[in-house]
């Protein structure tokens, strides 16, 4: 916990757990009389502990059914996070991968950015799409309005005094899309959960989400043509395409349970990383349970994994270079206690030494 007179932290809405809430969980923890300035807010779909932080909502929050689709009011989240009044405070924080960066900071107050990432559907919409299978009507009307988006996700990004990035990869989305350069400071992981254990399982470990964009295809289909183990532990859209692609050495165990999440680690022979994500938190948590990480080599598995010594990376996405990178990884003999030591930097009490620091510096 540290003191910032008068600091409201900004998040873009609270309807789903992510990310981006673990994040803001290790921020109301280090601020706890800062308001939650946000979009929406649905308590029936949050952790009961959230009834207890002072949030703020925008009149979004009375929308009809946008809890549970807010989505299709795209077009009104820049008006939402302008409309806050903010006058009384001194130093403004948005956790932000969509349209909270937007508020607008009143004289004299500073507006630091913690940026997950600059907004997806925005920059990257063909991407964002696929990801979330939009059909081909959708993406035609919603051309039109990506244009005003840009033109004011830029405009807001100007707004800001202070980013920080949370990989390499989105250091330079920023210095990309919004002609901004911003510092460094990985997200916290609660690498304590996690310890390495003597005795390893004969299975390779994928975990996450079943949905497309994960690549989780690769790693069925590579474990599958070398007859390899392989555990996929999670739940999604997905899950019925990855069954028909498994042979027999692929099991699929459901959504693993928080507890059993750190012995499944701890116990894989090594975790399957195949996705591109902004950071990737999975891959830490191996990293902390003392397993090597086969990962593509984009995104935060570049600051993360380093090829040969904890983990292999492989630098296409498809099944040839990951049976090529996982042909790769049994050659090398790994240290476990070298591969926990390299997660060390990931701690969550890194992260708030660090924000804790950047702030201190600007003088409030």
């Amino acid at each position: 916990m540290i003191f910032v007179s008068k600091l409201a932290l900004i998040h873009d809405w609270l309807n789903q757990m992510g990310g981006a809430e673990d994040v803001l969980e290790t921020l109301v923890g280090m601020f706890p009389a800062a308001p939650i300035y946000t979009s929406i807010y649905a308590p029936r779909l949050m952790p009961p502990a959230y009834q207890q932080w002072p949030i703020r909502v925008s009149f979004m929050n009375r929308l009809p059914g946008i809890h549970r689709h807010h989505q299709p009011y795209l077009p009104l989240y820049p008006l939402a996070f302008e409309r806050f009044d903010f006058t009384s405070y001194d130093v403004l924080l948005s956790n932000k991968s969509g349209f909270c960066h937007g508020v607008r900071p009143p004289a004299g107050a500073t507006h630091i950015c913690y940026c997950l990432t600059p907004t997806r559907y925005v920059w990257n919409f063909e991407d964002y799409a696929g990801r979330e299978g939009l059909g081909r009507a959708a993406r035609l009307a919603l051309r039109p309005l990506l244009v005003w988006l840009r033109q004011w996700d830029k405009a807001a990004a100007g707004r800001v005094h202070h980013f920080i990035a949370i990989s390499s990869a989105v250091q330079k989305r920023i210095r990309q899309f919004y002609n901004r350069e911003s510092v460094i400071i990985y997200p916290p992981v609660n690498i304590d959960r996690f310890t390495p254990r003597a005795e390893v399982g004969d299975y390779f470990l994928s975990l996450g989400r079943l949905i497309p964009y994960k690549r989780v295809d690769l790693a069925v289909r590579a474990c599958t043509e070398l007859n390899l183990p392989l555990w996929v532990a999670g739940a999604g859209r997905d899950r019925e395409r990855l069954e028909r692609l498994a042979g027999p050495t692929v099991k699929f165990l459901g959504r693993a349970p928080d507890e059993d999440v750190p012995q499944l680690m701890a116990r894989a022979r090594g975790f399957i990383f195949p996705g591109l994500e902004d950071f990737g938190i999975a891959p830490v948590q191996a990293l902390a349970a003392g397993r090597p990480v086969i990962a593509f080599a984009g995104g935060g598995a570049l600051d993360t994994v380093q090829d040969g010594v904890n983990g292999v990376l492989f630098h296409e996405q498809s099944v040839e270079a990951l049976k090529a990178a996982l042909t790769r990884f049994a050659e090398i003999k790994f240290d476990p206690a070298s591969i926990r030591a390299s997660a060390e930097r990931f701690a969550a009490r890194h992260f708030t030494e660090q924000l804790s620091s950047f702030i201190g510096s600007l003088g409030h």
